[in-house]
């Protein structure tokens, strides 16, 4: 064994100042992942997104974006979008035999960028009704390594949601804006997204105004759909409330339960993977509210063709084109962007919803059109949503009673 005491003074005094500095380099390590460690807390504390980052993540895409509008052009465009509501509401009011009071002061002319920030207020409302359930408070604190999962959280969802709206912010060519989720009953508003439109127009060689007019006449309709029916709000919020309920309780099961429970639902299902993950009360909730958004854009699609050849020069090359680009199929990134999004469930939409509508008016005649929007109880059930004969049987017997 050695003896310590033969060790030489200078040796012993490096080794002391070695100890010494390991000794300091632990403290200030222990020191910095404190710090670290409780800004990182306070960080996760904030919520579950970083909406000052969304709204940067999203807005990198949309500059990148060509076709883009400053300012000044923008607000050009203005006088030519109120000449278009002009025309477009009173045919409407024709076609519907109901006044569309505000609409036309309330349609808005925004740019990509100013879709996104619209739409962020939505996503931003929705997510703090989640938060109370998923970000622990204050004061009960967050659990052992809880915190750099929560903020491992925050900084994907930020991203996930910041990617969306800017991917989305490039496609949408108008907007019925109406928060689902509020309390309050105040109105929507009407987006157009000006350079969207010019892009698609001319990738569909149209005349401009005929696009713009044809874009004015869909969402003016879904504003009708909603301002007309007190009704169909809180319908839809009640559903989506009851949603978000099950997908809280749904992530618990599946966080306790985990690959199990996983196969066990992907084996029950259609083979779509997206409603795999789903519980049965989820998947009766999210078909119900499909139901609706069919309807809703099936009778727009319908009102277009009632209306559109008074207002443009040739409505059926803009349909033709505008459905033929509907339905080119997307592929690669663009594909599974579009899946990811419900672009490709909302195309779905418009082909069950116009046949609905076709088929009722079959059946029917166009005054059972009026039917549509009587009530809850009026709503097809999915498989009527498949044979329209069916929904004018039993509408017809309530009506006729």
């Amino acid at each position: 064994m050695s003896d310590r005491s033969a060790v030489s003074p200078p040796r012993r005094r490096r080794d002391d100042r070695l100890w010494q500095l390991g000794l300091a380099v632990g403290v200030g390590a222990g020191v910095a992942l404190s710090l670290i460690g409780r800004r990182a807390d306070r960080v996760a504390r904030r919520g579950l997104v970083d909406w000052v980052e969304v709204e940067t993540v999203a807005g990198r895409r949309l500059h990148r974006a060509p076709g883009g509008l400053a300012a000044d052009e923008l607000a050009a465009t203005e006088p030519a979008w109120a000449a278009v509501m002009g025309r477009v509401v009173p045919c409407l009011e024709v076609c519907l035999g109901t006044r569309l009071p505000g609409i036309v002061e309330r349609h808005t002319v925004v740019d990509r960028a100013g879709w996104a920030a619209a739409n962020m207020r939505t996503f931003r409302h929705l997510v703090e009704r989640l938060e109370p359930a998923l970000v622990p408070s204050s004061a009960t604190g967050l659990p052992a390594g809880g915190t750099i999962v929560a903020l491992t959280n925050r900084i994907i969802a930020t991203q996930q949601i910041g990617f969306l709206l800017g991917y989305l912010g490039t496609r949408v060519l108008g907007q019925y804006d109406v928060a689902i989720l509020s309390a309050e009953s105040t109105p929507g508003r009407l987006l157009f997204v000006e350079d969207n439109v010019r892009q698609v127009a001319r990738q569909l060689d149209v005349p401009l105004d005929d696009m713009r007019t044809w874009i004015a006449l869909h969402e003016t309709t879904h504003a009708f759909e909603f301002e007309a029916h007190p009704w169909l709000r809180p319908y839809l919020a009640e559903r989506l409330e009851r949603l978000l309920a099950a997908f809280l309780d749904d992530t618990q099961t599946l966080r306790l339960r985990g690959l199990p429970e996983l196969l066990r639902r992907a084996r029950q299902s259609d083979g779509d993977l997206f409603t795999s993950l789903l519980g049965a009360e989820q998947r009766r909730l999210l078909h119900e509210t499909q139901v609706v958004m069919s309807l809703l854009e099936g009778f727009s699609d319908w009102v277009m063709d009632e209306v559109g050849g008074q207002l443009m020069r040739d409505v059926g090359t803009v349909r033709a084109r505008f459905e033929a680009k509907r339905a080119t199929p997307r592929r690669g990134f663009d594909g599974l962007m579009a899946r990811l999004s419900g672009l490709d469930l909302k195309l779905d939409q418009y082909r069950r919803g116009e046949r609905f509508v076709a088929g009722v008016i079959a059946a029917a005649g166009v005054e059972a059109v009026e039917w549509l929007w009587s009530g809850p109880e009026a709503l097809p059930s999915e498989a009527e949503l498949a044979d329209p004969a069916a929904w004018v049987r039993r509408i017809g017997r309530a009506v006729a009673a």
